[in-house]
């Protein structure tokens, strides 16, 4: 009996074949987009140097700009993809998703002006914004509950490790090599998704009845070993369910209104915030620094690839643990890890002023280490997964993308904060500040977050 759950819960079972293959399509493209995410650290201390490969110069002013593009252009594709996501469908939103990302890439190689590296960048993040709304809830339209988890979490697992990958090629690969080799990726990609099928949820809204069938049988593989050609009890469920809630009436302000809304609101805005001042994704933009004014004598570059490999391990933790242990555990766990490892870190920068600690040099990165493992245990791999589940299902596509636009003003507002603060308060504050957010968010969670595993994505 033990062997047969753990084989139906198991994302290598065969039922899933075509579930996994669908979400390891889609992550190609955010695999891109981590590529492009870790390129630019170390690419922008070459464009800065007297070796730049680039025949114009780029100011530190400019720096900032291509920096933080990248969240103006993700508002926009929070924003686009959203409202586009239920008039055209997830399919034909995650197709459109690869054209400004192989521009990026094109702009990037063909660059003869600082305008052309910013526009890129804007590109790039319309995609990655757009990719953080529609793919979430693809995912969650498709996967059987007992996966669901695991699957959603495999979006930040490829982001994280395109990232490392983006940390090590910028730093060792000649700059226009890089472009030329990562745009193939979008390209694959174009090519795998155009043979997906819309979700049956989406077919079943536009009351394209057989199709929807068709959907859900190649998602379920109904058709190969599980075949019920005459009668799917299943699928007939989820039809009853979606005209069902057809039959309430579109979307209204009251809706949103509700007492299970307003609760949503609540855990959503604390999710948002707590996901960007917590520092967790600054960390990546500017660990060099970090490290740097530390104390630690250690090699700051080396330190941030190690970074890297540690960021997919949190990652890929969450995927392993997320349908076991469900998602409130692990959300509890990050922000509470990283609220000690925080406030460790500020002690010890604190000390390192007045003292010498130079014995102590591995603790830094110890201490960044553990932070950065239990950040994207939870809040990185599961933010975008709870974000998804916990609205009610009738408003759940526009809260989600809305939600998503907002994380972007805050990772827009966060990085242009994050180096200001640590300049005019120290690294010490700064690491005290985002462990009091972490600390916070863990007692508002630990009351009020709801467990949302195993949740239905179709009623709620």
């Amino acid at each position: 009996m033990a062997k047969n759950t753990i084989n139906s819960t198991s994302i290598l079972t065969n039922r899933f074949r075509h579930q996994v293959l669908a979400t390891l399509t889609v992550c190609i493209l955010t695999f891109s987009h981590g590529i492009g995410l870790g390129w630019l650290s170390p690419t922008l201390s070459k464009l800065q140097s007297d070796t730049s490969p680039l025949e114009f110069p780029v100011t530190v002013e400019d720096a900032s700009w291509i920096g933080s593009l990248l969240g103006l252009g993700s508002v926009c594709g929070n924003l686009a993809i959203g409202f586009l996501q239920n008039i055209i469908g997830r399919k034909a939103c995650i197709y459109i998703l690869a054209p400004p990302h192989i521009c990026l890439w094109i702009l990037i190689y063909f660059a003869r002006n600082v305008e052309f590296l910013m526009i890129g960048r804007f590109l790039g993040g319309f995609a990655g914004g757009g990719c953080y709304v529609v793919f979430p809830l693809f995912i969650s339209e498709i996967a059987d509950t007992n996966i669901r988890g695991t699957l959603a979490t495999m979006l930040m697992l490829s982001v994280n490790t395109g990232i490392l990958i983006g940390f090590i090629v910028s730093t060792h690969v000649a700059y226009h090599i890089i472009p030329f080799c990562i745009v193939t990726l979008p390209m694959v990609y174009l090519i795998l998704a155009f043979v997906l099928p819309e979700t049956p949820q989406h077919l079943l809204r536009r009351k394209k009845y057989a199709e929807a069938e068709k959907s859900f049988n190649f998602y379920q593989m109904c058709n190969s070993e599980n075949k019920q050609n005459i009668s799917n009890p299943a699928f007939d469920q989820l039809k009853s369910i979606i005209e069902n809630r057809s039959d309430s009436g579109s979307v209204t302000y009251k809706d949103f209104l509700t007492k299970d809304a307003l609760q949503c609101f609540a855990t959503a805005a604390v999710l948002l915030f707590v996901n960007q001042f917590s520092g967790i994704f600054a960390f990546v933009n500017y660990m060099s620094d970090i490290f740097s004014n530390s104390g630690s004598s250690m090699d700051p570059n080396t330190c941030t690839i190690i970074m890297g490999v540690v960021q997919i391990a949190g990652t890929y933790a969450a995927t392993l643990l997320v349908d076991i242990f469900g998602r409130k555990i692990l959300m509890l766990w990050s922000t509470g890890g990283m609220a000690v490892g925080l406030a460790a870190f500020g002690v010890f920068t604190f000390y390192a002023q007045t003292m010498d600690l130079s014995q102590y040099s591995f603790v830094p990165l110890l201490l960044m280490s553990f932070v950065s493992f239990v950040g994207n245990m939870g809040l990185i791999a599961l933010t975008f997964v709870v974000l998804v589940e916990i609205f009610p299902a009738k408003i759940r596509p526009i809260c989600a993308s809305a939600s998503m636009a907002i994380l972007s003003l805050l990772v827009f507002a966060m990085l242009k904060i994050f180096p200001l603060y640590m300049d005019s308060f120290g690294i010490s504050t700064t690491m005290w500040s985002c462990a009091l957010v972490c600390a916070v968010s863990y007692l508002y969670m630990l009351v009020f977050l709801k467990e949302t595993k195993g949740k239905s994505m179709d009623s709620d």
